[in-house]
Parts: structure tokens; sequence; C-alpha cells
């Protein structure tokens, strides 16, 4: 049984770029579209409407929404639900079903939209699947002939497969080419040790090492995809400044997810935080397999 897109809608102009981000990326991939709405009952004074009354709202709007994707993409497949439940885990029970978990994102400076704050990263950092998050004012013209998939790599050749296997999915279901970014910078003296400084020597410095470790963590993927073009781009310099430089080249980037809980709940690595924050284009963060 084939897993479906899911985007999840709010009435926002932000969550309506998500909702038709979805639905081309279903038609891409042959899957079926699943509409969410994350809903609770507001019993305030400055809200009219009992609880049916703001439940009837909810379902026209989504109606709405999914009208204008329906005639868009008459062949697509699609379905919808109110949930009534807290955002974050009604979302991470939508993405525990879903091949991918389609957002809206505000501007350039946090993760907002469909989600405030620090309860979108908690969605992103407690889901099993993917989640993109994407920009109001993406475009179907955004993914044109020219623009890239940029994928992200750090750590060993075993490293991030689940991002890339990600990225080679969506480059061929687009028909893209897909640039593979590795950032490297010198670490402090008191890092090196014997073994490392042996397998810098043999590699021939800081960059051939890392551009080895890149070529053989894409060797895999290349061969699964011999259709997809690939850059290869080692550059010195920090991950998260790489990636974004690149970004405005991209039609999308995608970052693998690293998160850790602390005192205030769950958070996800910087990288992916950082790219999150300032890309202008959709990003895709991807739970390790």
């Amino acid at each position: 049984m084939t897993r479906p897109i899911t985007a999840g809608v709010d009435g926002t102009e932000e969550s309506h770029a998500a909702l038709a981000w979805a639905a081309r990326e279903a038609v891409r991939r042959g899957r079926d579209l699943r509409v969410v709405h994350a809903w609770r009952f507001a019993q305030h004074e400055t809200v009219d409407g009992d609880r049916e009354t703001q439940g009837r709202w909810v379902r026209e709007a989504l109606e709405g929404s999914v009208r204008e994707v329906t005639e868009r993409h008459p062949g697509l497949d699609v379905t919808t639900a109110v949930m009534e439940d807290d955002a974050v885990e009604a979302l991470a029970a939508a993405a525990a079903e879903a091949e991918l978990l389609v957002l809206g994102s505000r501007g350039h400076g946090r993760v907002l939209g469909f989600l405030l704050g620090s309860v979108g990263q908690q969605v992103i950092a407690e889901t099993a699947a993917p989640v993109v998050l994407v920009r109001s004012g993406n475009r179907a013209s955004d993914e044109a002939e020219g623009r890239q998939i940029v994928v992200g790599h750090e750590g060993g050749p075993e490293d991030g497969a689940a991002a890339l296997r990600f990225a080679f999915e969506t480059a061929a279901a687009r028909g893209a080419a897909l640039r593979a970014v590795r950032a490297w910078t010198l670490p402090p003296v008191f890092a090196y040790s014997p073994a490392s400084l042996k397998l810098l020597d043999e590699a021939g410095g800081p960059e051939p090492y890392e551009q080895k470790a890149l070529s053989e963590a894409l060797q895999p993927w290349r061969e699964r995809f011999p259709q997809v073009p690939v850059v290869e781009h080692v550059e010195m310099g920090s991950a998260g400044q790489v990636l974004l430089d690149v970004s405005a080249r991209a039609q999308l980037v995608v970052v693998g997810r690293r998160a850790r809980r602390t005192a205030v709940g769950a958070r996800i690595g910087s990288v992916a935080h950082g790219v999150l924050h300032h890309a202008p284009c959709p990003v895709a963060v991807v739970p390790p397999a």
C-alpha cells in the first residue's frame, strides 16, 4: 500500500502554497494527496460560534482549498481530514501515515504560517516522515528546468543515506539535476590526531579527503538512479552558509535531521535550523532511516 503526500492547511497564503506544492509532488510521484486541518474548538468572547459552527467553518474552508486543487489536477485522488487535536499530535499522526508532510512557512525569519514557533520545530523534530516547508511566494515556475535539487551531506560515506535517497527520488521524479554539497572547515590544532593526520595525508589534504567521502556516499545512489545528473560540490565554510549560498539556484534544498531533546522540548540540528530560517526555496528535512 502506497502512502499519500499529506499537506497541512489552515486557510493562510502559506498553507495554500504548501497545498499547491504537495499536489504537484503527488502528481509527479504518482501518489494520492491527503489534506488535513488540525483544529481545536476556541471558546472565547472574540470568537463567534459554538463547536458545531466552528467545525463547519473549518470543513467549508478545507473543501474550498481542495476544490482548487482538484480543478487544477483532475486526475489526482484527494482525501481530507479535520483533526480536532493538539497541532503537534495531529500532524505527527498524519505524518506517520504519509510519504511526506508538507507545511507552509512565512517569511525569512521564523518557521511560521501553519504552525507557530516551537510547535513547528517540534513537528519537524518528532515526525517519522520527511517534512517539507514551503514559502508563501512559491510557484510552479520555481521548479523550471535548470533549477537543481540541492542536498547537504556530512559525516562518513554511510551517513545521511535517508536524505540522499529522498533527494535522488525527488530529482528523478522531476527530471532535475542534483547538487550534492559537502562543506568543511579546518579543525583547531588540538583536534588533530596522528590517525586523522595520516588519513588527510593519504588523501592529499582536507579538500580531497572531503571529496572522496562525498563521492563514496553518492556512489550507491548514482547506481540506483543513473538518469539523475549529479554535481559534486565541496567547499570550505560552514555547512549552513554553503547550503544557503547555493539555495538561490535551487528548487528544493534537502537536509538531514539531527533532533535532540532539551528541557524546553525537541530541537533540530543547527544546519537544518539555519536553512529553514533563511532559504528562499522549499526545504525538506529528512529524519534518519
